[in-house]
């Protein structure tokens, strides 16, 4: 496997000087392509703050951060956001969907951000959710479906355009446990189909069915594990 993301002795500092706050403090990390991280951390831990990093969410104060190879720290706010949109498939814990706009709408809209053509935007939505289940619930609201078909609509609109890393900030926060198992049953598929899953949890039993752990505690990296439960939740 090659290296995918590489963060090479990230800072994120606020208030430099004297009572400066180090939110991340010389965090070094590879991921290579098609692993299954989890990246846990209490609140205020910093895991948040790393995810913010790797997606280009936010910027390092200090250190490097490679890409498939490429220095992406000095990069303008443009690229980053152009990066982002090719190479990286959110999902929030709290779904984020546009309220006024169908399942399936909703999962077109990073696609109309990339400027393809309505046909293919089309194709590749309803493929996207079709792959969670929800073939059904296309031309449904938000309001419409339960919390768990939200979650999954959000998981199509990470996946449509195939982005090698999907990134899934506490996916399973807002869900029972049953559409919470569900929710990771397709993360771990999407996972074995290839892509680079980084999850961020402060859940460990979530955190096991990934298969290698990292823990965060006031923005240092304390553990890097083999999980030893792997893939184990049903």
């Amino acid at each position: 496997m090659e290296a995918l993301i590489e963060l090479k002795n990230v800072s994120k500092i606020y208030n430099p000087g004297e009572n400066e706050v180090r939110a991340l403090d010389d965090v070094s990390l590879t991921v290579e392509s098609g692993e299954f991280v989890a990246i846990v951390g209490q609140s205020g831990s910093g895991k948040s703050t790393l995810m913010n990093m790797i997606g280009f969410l936010d910027v390092c104060t200090e250190g490097e951060y490679f890409l498939e190879g490429r220095n992406v720290s000095s990069l303008s706010d443009d690229e980053l956001s152009e990066i982002r949109n090719k190479k990286i498939g959110f999902i929030f814990q709290g779904f984020n969907l546009i309220s006024s706009l169908t399942a399936q709408a909703n999962v077109e809209l990073p696609l109309v951000y990339r400027g393809m053509k309505r046909d293919e935007r089309e194709r590749l939505s309803r493929e996207a959710l079709t792959r969670v289940g929800l073939e059904n619930r296309m031309h449904h609201l938000p309001a419409q479906m339960s919390g768990g078909q939200q979650q999954r609509v959000a998981i199509a609109r990470a996946v449509a355009a195939r982005p090698p890393v999907i990134l899934a900030d506490e996916p399973t926060g807002n869900l029972d446990s049953g559409s919470g198992e569900e929710v990771m049953r397709i993360l771990r598929e999407l996972n074995d189909e290839g892509r680079t899953v980084i999850l961020i949890t402060h859940d460990n039993d979530i955190a096991a069915t990934a298969k290698r752990i990292i823990r965060i505690h006031d923005g240092k990296i304390v553990e890097d594990s083999v999980s030893p439960g792997g893939s184990s939740l049903a």
